[in-house]
């Protein structure tokens, strides 16, 4: 019965916020037609909250005390599922942006928009002036107030863990001296796990940490930088997973 259940009302989630995804989206490609992106922040940021209460996800919101809403930031993240864009834009609480391999940026439609919002394109093979044209696109993101999120594990998790963090993200916050702000996305793995299509009832909990200041630290600090953030994300993840285990069908 719990099998049949979940998968009648997968179903139905999915229809619903399909469809309202569809509606939306287009409607919201049309607006960025005629209006600066940092102009429709809040319409954005209705429909990203709303597709997760259509998928039947619940969102709660822990920020540090020394988190800083206020500065210009780059925000680190575990990445676990598709849903992982619409969950962190709903919880911080700041026009932002993304980093999305270039190759995306040739898909029709979706990568007009990608750029059009103003993503950064991240090359898919690593070149000396891939990278260096990156670094600059993000400079000139940060310059201009907009914060950036990096998901430094590179890829989705298979298994609700956190995977090892990649450097280069943390080489580009010393260089540029901006601030890093830790994210916990903690619960999502148990609401929809990649590889299967079923969408169980979950709460998700996002933890933005307290804000991290780089300019103070030196090349010879990045790895350790990357491991102090590694430590902070993972810490509610991995706690959790032993908490509440992943429901298994």
């Amino acid at each position: 019965m719990r099998k049949a259940y979940l998968t009648i009302r997968s179903a139905i989630l999915w229809a619903i916020s399909g469809i309202h995804f569809a509606v939306v989206c287009t409607l919201l490609i049309v607006l960025a037609i005629f209006v600066d992106s940092r102009k429709n922040d809040l319409p954005q940021r209705l429909f990203f909250r709303n597709i997760m209460r259509l998928a039947g996800a619940r969102l709660e919101i822990h920020r540090a005390p020394g988190f800083d809403a206020a500065k210009t930031s780059l925000f680190i993240c575990n990445h676990v599922n598709l849903f992982d864009p619409f969950v962190i834009y709903s919880a911080i609480p700041q026009f932002l942006r993304g980093f999305e391999l270039e190759s995306h940026f040739k898909i029709p439609v979706y990568g007009w928009m990608m750029g059009r919002f103003g993503n950064i394109p991240v090359p898919d093979a690593p070149s000396r002036e891939g990278l260096e044209t990156m670094r600059e696109r993000a400079k000139a993101a940060f310059d201009s107030g907009i914060s950036l999120i990096a998901f430094a594990e590179g890829s989705r998790t298979r298994d609700g863990h956190v995977q090892e963090f990649k450097k280069g993200i943390f080489g580009l916050a010393q260089k540029f001296g901006i601030p890093i702000v830790p994210i916990s996305v903690v619960g999502s793995y148990q609401f929809f796990q990649t590889g299967n299509w079923m969408l169980f009832p979950r709460k998700i909990t996002v933890y933005l940490h307290a804000t991290i200041e780089t300019k103070d630290i030196g090349r010879s600090e990045v790895d350790d930088l990357r491991q102090r953030v590694q430590d902070i994300v993972a810490k509610p993840v991995e706690d959790d997973l032993l908490q509440n285990p992943v429901e298994k069908i």
